[in-house]
């Protein structure tokens, strides 16, 4: 639980300060920018994967019909995940990220509930809808529906799901995930140039190296996260995710300079608030199992 919930804390680190390297590309599609994405993280498993020489659990994953659907899944889930948030980011919706991955813990519980058969205690489900409450008013305040939001969370919270249920190692797993969708971004690059489309090829090549480096900043944090999930329970994990999209809003407010009304900051207060709860009921509930 102390290992996953460090890896935990590193990954969502990283996922919080992701804007703003995403903000380096502002003048490339995010379609485009996706299929870099792609590709290179391909690149960087694959070596990674070379590396560990973990090549023989390929082979087995390979063999194996059901375990390459769940992968194709998982894959596909991610990549929408990527795809939304880039374009969310580069037009000026970090505030909305953010809301998205404040609803997704929400989300990783009602899986974790329905499908895990996981039990939250009375104080767990006391911070679950504080939380809960939180998104409502920060819903609200935003005045439209928050489609970018919507699909973050469900994207995601049906990722880390999935990722939970299929319990591969976490490089090999990263390296199938990219692998399914491979085809399709070296598609969209085939199309690109047909079309004389081509944006990423045109940068500056300072630039282009910090775009081929975009491997590197998606898998890493992916594998602290695959590990995490591995080793903490799926609703446990969605409520230490509050760390990513708390720094995403502060970047939206302090770097980006997005408006923030007072509602929202009041959304935000109950929300680390249900974080506080959750946090002491757990380690009541911990401390009462080890005295039984």
């Amino acid at each position: 639980m102390n290992n996953g919930l460090v890896n935990a804390i590193i990954a969502y680190i990283m996922w919080g300060v992701l804007p703003l390297y995403w903000k380096l590309f502002n003048n490339v599609p995010a379609g485009e920018i996706l299929s870099h994405r792609v590709v290179w993280s391909f690149v960087f498993m694959g070596i990674l994967v070379a590396v560990q020489r973990r090549w023989g659990d390929m082979k087995r994953i390979a063999a194996s019909r059901a375990l390459l659907l769940s992968l194709a899944a998982s894959g596909l889930l991610i990549a929408a995940n990527w795809l939304i948030f880039i374009w969310a980011v580069n037009n000026g919706h970090v505030v909305e990220t953010s809301l998205g991955y404040y609803l997704n813990p929400l989300l990783n519980v009602m899986l974790a509930v329905v499908f895990l058969r996981e039990k939250p205690n009375r104080g767990q489900w006391l911070a679950i809808a504080i939380a809960g409450a939180a998104v409502l008013i920060i819903a609200f305040d935003y005045g439209r529906f928050p489609w970018v939001a919507i699909s973050l969370a469900t994207s995601f919270s049906l990722y880390g799901f999935a990722k939970k249920k299929i319990g591969q190692d976490a490089s090999v797993g990263l390296l199938s995930e990219t692998a399914v969708v491979l085809p399709v971004a070296l598609g969209y690059w085939i199309y690109l140039a047909a079309m004389g489309k081509t944006t990423a090829w045109t940068l500056p090549a300072f630039t282009f190296v910090e775009l081929l480096l975009s491997g590197a900043v998606t898998a890493l944090p992916l594998l602290f996260f695959a590990r995490a999930a591995a080793r903490m329970s799926l609703s446990a994990l969605g409520f230490v995710q509050y760390i990513g999209p708390t720094i995403m809003l502060f970047l939206s407010v302090f770097v980006f300079k997005e408006s923030v009304s007072p509602v929202l900051l009041f959304g935000f207060a109950l929300i680390w608030t249900a974080l506080v709860v959750y946090a002491a009921a757990s380690v009541r509930d911990t401390r009462l199992g080890k005295a039984i």
